[in-house]
């Protein structure tokens, strides 16, 4: 279980791409609901909660995130 947290943390912090914030929300929660899904499988959650889970948590990051202004 602590492996499948890990792995749902490092697939939040790459699900944010684009570079305004509509971009990244949409970017985000597909990326999410894809991981969600396949993490969902493994878990009781199923992988339709997985990947509505990883969809509004992905979507929900990306959006509130910013690009680096280098």
């Amino acid at each position: 279980m602590t492996r499948a947290l890990a792995l749902l943390l490092a697939l939040f912090s790459l699900a944010a791409c684009g570079s305004d914030p509509g971009t990244r929300a949409l970017t985000g929660g597909a990326i999410g609901a894809g991981s969600g899904a396949v993490i969902g499988s493994v878990t009781p959650i199923g992988p339709i909660g997985g990947a509505v889970v990883g969809g509004v948590g992905g979507a929900v990051i990306g959006a509130a995130t910013t690009p680096l202004a280098w």
